[in-house]
């Protein structure tokens, strides 16, 4: 962030307050032609929840002209001003140098926040226009958090000292014998958490089930060696941020034990050892006819809530695919999901499938137990220095503004502005990791920056993987230390391991499947078939304005919602799906599962 003079710092302030008078009297006038007018050619409007109870991008001036006329009509804001507190800057977002202001929106049925992004205008320097603008839903009126100054004043310590007490009444409520949840959320991992954390603020009866055990055995059980590859100050929780003492990189173990934690101090309902068998949707009541099993006893459940969540992650269901001739193989084969460390292959010959992350630490891990490695690299990965390359996505966080206001600039960046940061950033990357990737490429490990140039930061929300972030494996390729054979050089799959164009064979002990996860999609198809997969369409991955496909935000199926994504992601996003889940249980929006009591957020017409 640039640091501004005073008289400078009032310019910009003036000028921020100046356009957002000019809109908000085209708002108040019903011009959406004037509206627009305020915005450059190449713009885009983000918003999430504030007008459409969605999340979506409008791109373009006629395409918010558009938008203004047939989308938005009544829902604009009463106010909408520069927020006290917070001062312009002038920044550069994108490659783009701009004016930045944070944005305060009040509307009948709740606040939010925004960012303002303007730039001047060609012919007219001293002229500001909108480049972009994003509007955020942040409380829905007489439904705000009860936290801080809301919290309650006595909560589970009867004043006669008869009756339960707050343990009682916590042991009721996650035992659900006597009523039905409001939400039930498939998935326990940080989707899940923060999702279940975000919904009790509101008052919204949640459960949480989850298949493993023990809460946090979705990350306790992985491979021995996990370590976050995220620097601790971007992945708190809500509510209960990361404590102060924490090392940089959080070891997995660590990160579980505080998901027990988490679910105690924010009493959350979750029901370990529990998998969802079966569901169907009652179209005429509205609920769903869930059935839970037992993965310790195989008792079963039922329970019939009005909105289901999966929160089973974009690492949910394992990929095998079908390798010719390697049925025939007759040593050790698995899934990186059921790697659990390398102890068990010491002085074995292991060949690992696969180039990702997972697939450079288990491969790391196995040389470390002595085992002899060979990585099969079926396509070019993109790999990155931990640090510094990294941690430059990471650079805002240390702008000195509050974790809120980060998370809020974080999500203002329409498509396609994103990608041309992503790309900007991924060169600053690649001029960083030269020597590396050169190296790399000497010893014919094949390395790649995406189809669109965006690296790591557009592999992860399109593909979930194809990445590397480099923690050591690639130093043990470079010195010869983990061998690298490729895909196209296989001739095949043989009873004793791979035969090579070359004649050359490898025989190893076991082979490891780096072979990704299957699509959200086919988890919505196991669980509630192949109708409702088709209806709701792709999981993840871009929409064509950019967003992440059917994630946080309203499906085509009634009552259907997905959470996924990174702790960034989950703590970021959790917000706006809870309240779009709020808001749909008081029958305050319109569209599939909404209450017939719904109506819109309706503020006026333009």
């Amino acid at each position: 962030m640039t640091t501004v003079r005073v008289d400078e710092a009032e310019d910009l302030l003036s000028t921020a307050e100046g356009w957002v008078q000019r809109f908000q009297a085209c708002l108040d006038a019903g011009d959406a032609g004037g509206c627009a007018d305020l915005f450059i050619d190449d713009s885009a409007w983000r918003d999430l929840v504030a007008f459409d109870w969605t999340i979506s991008t409008v791109a373009t001036k006629p395409g918010i002209l558009d938008a203004l006329r047939t989308r938005l009509p009544n829902v604009r804001p009463v106010t909408f001003r520069v927020e006290s507190g917070t001062a312009p800057a002038r920044v550069v977002r994108a490659g783009v140098e701009c004016v930045e202001v944070f944005l305060a929106l009040e509307t009948r049925l709740g606040n939010g926040r925004g960012v303002l992004r303007l730039v001047p205008v060609e012919s007219h320097p001293e002229e500001y226009r909108a480049w972009t603008i994003s509007t955020a839903l942040m409380e829905l009126a007489g439904f705000e958090e009860i936290n801080g100054a809301r919290r309650p004043f006595r909560y589970g310590q009867p004043a006669d000292f008869l009756g339960a007490n707050w343990l009682d009444m916590r042991m009721r409520a996650v035992a659900y014998e006597d009523r039905e949840p409001d939400v039930l959320i498939v998935g326990g991992g940080q989707a899940g958490l923060d999702l279940a954390a975000r919904l009790g603020q509101l008052q919204v009866d949640t459960l949480v089930v989850d298949r493993w055990p023990r809460i946090g055995d979705n990350w306790r059980q992985r491979y021995h060696t996990l370590t976050l590859h995220n620097e601790v100050w971007t992945c708190h929780m809500p509510y209960m941020p990361f404590p102060e003492t924490w090392p940089t990189y959080l070891p997995k173990d660590k990160l579980a034990n505080w998901f027990e934690s988490y679910v105690d101090a924010m009493e959350i309902n979750y029901w370990t050892s529990t998998e969802l068998a079966t569901g169907s949707y009652n179209h005429e009541d509205g609920r769903w006819r869930i059935v839970l099993r037992r993965t310790d006893d195989g008792t079963e459940r039922a329970v019939s809530p009005r909105h289901v969540v999966l929160a089973i992650g974009v690492s949910g269901i394992p990929n095998t695919p079908e390798i010719p001739g390697l049925a025939d193989y007759r040593g050790t084969v698995l899934h990186t999901s059921k790697f659990t460390g390398g102890a068990a292959f010491e002085g074995k010959r292991v060949v690992v499938i696969g180039t990702g992350n997972s697939a450079h630490d288990v491969a790391q891990d196995l040389y470390a137990h002595h085992a002899d490695v060979t990585m099969l690299q079926r396509g070019a990965s993109t790999v990155v220095s931990l640090e510094p390359a990294s941690i430059l996505p990471a650079e805002i966080y240390g702008e000195g503004r509050k974790l809120d206001d980060i998370d809020l600039l974080g999500v203002s960046t329409p498509f396609p502005f994103s990608r041309k940061y992503q790309q900007l950033m991924t060169n600053r990357m690649r001029e960083l990791d030269t020597e590396l990737i050169d190296r790399l490429a000497k010893v014919g490990f094949r390395t790649d920056y995406g189809d669109d140039g965006g690296g790591i930061l557009s592999k992860y929300p399109t593909r979930g993987g194809g990445y590397y972030i480099n923690v050591g494996c690639s130093d043990l390729i470079i010195d010869g230390k983990i061998e690298v054979r490729q895909w196209d050089e296989i001739d095949q799959f043989t009873d004793t391991g791979i035969r090579f164009g070359d004649g050359s064979t490898i025989a190893p002990d076991a082979i490891i499947l780096a072979t990704g996860y299957k699509s959200i999609q086919a988890g919505v198809e196991k669980h509630f078939g192949r109708e409702v997969a088709d209806l709701v369409g792709p999981v993840w991955g871009l929409d064509p304005s950019g967003e992440l496909a059917n994630v946080w935000k309203r499906t085509p199926h009634p009552g259907l919602w997905f959470a996924a994504g990174s702790l960034i992601h989950c703590r970021v996003l959790s917000r706006y799906l809870a309240l779009q889940l709020k808001a749909t249980l008081e029958g305050l929006t319109e569209g599939p599962g909404a209450d017939q009591r719904s109506c819109s957020l309706a503020l006026g017409s333009l």
